[in-house]
């Protein structure tokens, strides 16, 4: 079972270069970000008549995510629990059947810029780092509910996260963004601490590997990259771990998003 992650930035915008993309990879589960479109307005047909069935969890020009899945999705819920207040649209998950049922989340974390602290260097209440920090709790909460499960599981998307200088062509440029301070990287390990797997590290190490770069100042001609789409693996979902990869060269396709697909294989 292949599932892949990928952060299109605008379904409109992508319109051929997704559907290009599955027609070469194939996948059979993809996890969407930042599809940027309400429900109604998501493009389903060109997905249904690749034989894909489609969830999404919608949201006018912003955020929103989505689960393309050739095979049955059941249970599906929206929304990340733990604040009904909270209006994004941020997270979706579905249980997914092949040799045996594993559960997927897809997620796209905030971003959290600007980073705006008291003086103590508390995050300032209402802010988008507070309401970041705050997400990674709710999600740490998330993460432990599936655990408890005992089932397959794994969580996937862009995490906005650069857990490791290694993840960056230049971390130093990265220190007092909110995708690489230490409270969002501490907050990313607990999570992983808890008995999840980190699958790309667990097939690959050493730096230059990238899932992200900006479209300003030539940062993909010069692999000025950042590694922050991620999958975090259950022990049960470790377990079937086959291989983890990113496919680097969709970013100099035409009208590429600024992401690029990550995938899992599992033996399932």
């Amino acid at each position: 079972m292949k599932i892949a992650t990928f952060n299109i930035n605008g379904i409109k915008a992508r319109a051929q270069a997704l559907p290009d993309w599955l027609d070469e990879a194939q996948p059979d589960v993809v996890l969407l970000q930042e599809i940027k479109s309400v429900d109604e307005a998501f493009p389903r047909e060109i997905f249904e008549e690749r034989g894909y069935n489609v969830e999404t969890h919608g949201q006018k020009s912003f955020n929103g995510v989505a689960i393309l899945s050739k095979l049955p999705l059941e249970d599906v819920s929206r929304g990340l629990p733990g604040d009904d207040s909270d209006e994004q649209a941020r997270w979706i998950e579905a249980t997914v059947v092949g040799k045996q049922a594993i559960r997927i989340c897809g997620l796209y974390l905030p971003n959290g810029n600007p980073v705006e602290l008291e003086a103590d260097g508390s995050p300032v209440a209402g802010g988008k780092y507070a309401y970041k920090l705050a997400w990674m709790e709710r999600l740490k909460a998330r993460a432990q509910a599936l655990l408890a499960e005992e089932m397959p599981a794994l969580m996937a998307g862009d995490y906005n996260i650069i857990p490791q200088a290694e993840d960056a062509k230049r971390p130093e440029a990265w220190i007092e963004d909110a995708l690489h301070r230490p409270e969002s990287r501490a907050a990313f390990q607990r999570i992983v601490n808890l008995g999840f797997t980190e699958a790309f590290r667990a097939r690959h190490q050493g730096p230059g590997q990238y899932s992200f770069w900006d479209y300003q100042a030539g940062a993909w001609n010069r692999d000025d990259g950042i590694r922050i789409d991620h999958f975090l693996l259950t022990p049960q979902a470790a377990d079937l771990l086959l291989d983890c990869r990113i496919d680097k060269d969709v970013r100099g396709r035409e009208k590429p998003s600024d992401h690029v697909p990550v995938w899992v294989e599992l033996d399932n």
